[in-house]
């Protein structure tokens, strides 16, 4: 798998490309090859096109950020493919003022009751 690793000191963020066995975390250390870097706060981007081309050949995936690179770059063809979260956000209820005590003074004359 073609995947980024982050590099670099904390707030200020730089990635390396790397090819690694997918069972493997990023953060682990245990890449095949370094294949390019990422510098996204300056927009730099190197990579050794001969060597992904090798890799992709030989059956390499790539990450959904690192395929949007090799998009951006013209490294391979394809759609760019939708990396944002997919977690599905339960809308809240809209408030129903008929349900509820609609002023300050209700509200208090409520819990002076129960006490």
């Amino acid at each position: 798998m073609i995947r980024l690793q982050r590099v670099g000191r904390r707030n200020d963020p730089s990635f390396r490309v790397v090819v690694t066995e997918k069972t493997k975390g990023p953060q682990s250390g245990g890449f095949l090859e370094i294949v390019g870097s990422y510098d996204p706060r300056k927009d730099r981007l190197h990579l050794k096109n001969d060597r992904i081309k090798h890799w992709l050949s030989h059956g390499a995936k790539t990450s959904g950020t690192v395929n949007n690179l090799f998009v951006k770059e013209n490294i391979i063809t394809g759609p760019k493919v939708d990396v944002r979260s997919r977690k599905k956000l339960t809308p809240k209820e809209p408030f129903d003022a008929s349900q509820g005590k609609e002023t300050k003074e209700e509200l208090v004359s409520e819990e002076k009751k129960e006490s």
